[in-house]
């Protein structure tokens, strides 16, 4: 595709054609991306849970932020700030793992805030409680400088914080169920 072409629809619309990377991402046209989630699928809740829970754990928040998104958009009125905040805290983690500290940090506690509503309720069986704490614990840990005294984590696995501060998607996933 010539790239000073932009991809629009017949209304004019954006349509995203350019391929992404795992944290959503523009990459060069022609690149090998990774595949998008479909827009507007209308999935139950449990199906919408299960999707995320598998993006969130593959590494790909941003892809579950869609899956959220998509909830958000095509479910009832009464749910609509439920997967709203569910949105921000997988975009939350896409900005943080992108090395967006500020903007990372600023969605997990929009998010963490929104969800504070849902707290006595634990909609289909979503931990409310232990996100809220992920997002706010994860928050604070991308804002505070990157030098505390302590050798950045070399691995995920020895505190999921690559050198450089940026979180590891994967090994951050929230459990979105306790």
């Amino acid at each position: 595709m010539d790239e000073t072409h932009r991809d629009r629809d017949t209304e004019g619309r954006a349509r995203n054609a350019r391929p992404r990377d795992g944290l959503g991402r523009p990459l060069p046209y022609g690149a090998e991306g990774v595949g998008r989630q479909p827009e507007g699928v209308v999935r139950s809740p449990e199906e919408t849970l299960r999707e995320a829970q598998r993006l969130l754990d593959a590494g790909l928040p941003f892809h579950a932020h869609e899956v959220f998104e998509d909830a958000w958009k095509s479910g009832p009125q009464e749910d609509r700030e439920l997967w709203r905040a569910m949105a921000q805290l997988a975009v939350g983690l896409t900005h943080a793992a992108r090395g967006n500290a500020v903007g990372g940090a600023r969605l997990l506690r929009r998010g963490a805030d929104v969800l504070d509503a849902y707290r006595t309720r634990d909609p289909y069986g979503i931990g409310v409680d232990g996100l809220i704490g992920w997002a706010l614990e994860l928050a604070g840990r991308v804002e505070s400088p990157a030098d505390t005294g302590a050798a950045p984590a070399s691995s995920p696995a020895d505190g999921a914080r690559p050198a450089g501060g940026r979180p590891d998607a994967a090994a951050e996933a929230p459990r979105l169920r306790p």
